[in-house]
């Protein structure tokens, strides 16, 4: 906005100065033109010296130790002090993240998402994951603009880590049930395969039984009976 202003009132002098050589005298007009260019000079000084020079404080060489002990707006409205934090989270192990996130509350959102960056790779339960979301949710609408991009991405992260959690509970689950199945099919399959032995058995048992009728049947030409037919009722009563 500064530099347009400057170019603004260079455009208009420079319209000046072209008026003036149309009404005055040649004389009249290179003190005019003098003129405009003394003026000139400093308001350009100045205005340069308007232009806003922030400087971003890198957190790069910043310690992690010392870093969380840095606190307040400057700090916590720099995503380079979140990123330095998350690559320092992800140097602790699970029981110095979880020792360090306890020292921590969650009445402002910059806690809470501390809090949320420390325990991310602290091998939580997806209760644990959810909880921190829900926190930073509630609190979303206190976090600063330039933090929000970044915000955004770290709860995409968890939301993924979420599902993904999800996806590996429901597929341990199928392998359960699926393994319950297989076994039962295992043992229906024995107790068939038990029957099955049983019914071959019984079977050739029963082939070996008519077999031994077989060989045991008499000559079509012998009858039993027929001595027994040409026995008199007297031969009957002596044979008794």
């Amino acid at each position: 906005m500064t530099t347009y202003r400057v170019h603004m009132s260079h455009f208009l002098s420079t319209r000046v100065v072209q008026g003036a050589r149309r009404f005055w005298l040649s004389g009249l007009s290179c003190l005019a033109l003098v003129g405009c260019s003394s003026g000139l000079t400093p308001h350009i000084g100045v205005s340069e010296e308007k232009v806003p020079h922030e400087q971003v404080a890198d957190y790069l060489s910043t310690t992690c130790d010392e870093l969380w002990t840095l606190d307040g707006a400057v700090a916590e409205n720099n995503p380079l002090y979140w990123l330095r934090g998350m690559d320092c989270a992800d140097r602790l192990t699970p029981a110095q993240a979880r020792a360090q996130a306890n020292q921590l509350g969650d009445a402002s959102w910059s806690d809470a998402f501390k809090r949320g960056v420390l325990l991310a790779n602290a091998k939580i339960t997806p209760s644990e994951r959810q909880l921190i979301v829900s926190r930073l949710d509630a609190q979303s609408g206190q976090i600063p603009t330039r933090i929000r991009p970044l915000y955004q991405v770290w709860r995409d992260n968890q939301m993924l880590q979420l599902k993904l959690s999800d996806q590996r509970t429901r597929y341990s689950k199928l392998q359960e049930t699926s393994d319950a199945a297989l076994d039962e099919l295992r043992q229906q399959q024995q107790a068939l395969k038990g029957e099955l032995d049983l019914t071959t058995r019984k079977l050739q048992n029963l082939t070996d039984i008519e077999r031994q009728l077989s060989s045991r049947k008499p000559s079509s030409g012998f009858n039993p009976d027929s001595t027994h037919g040409t026995d008199t009722p007297a031969d009957t009563e002596d044979k008794q």
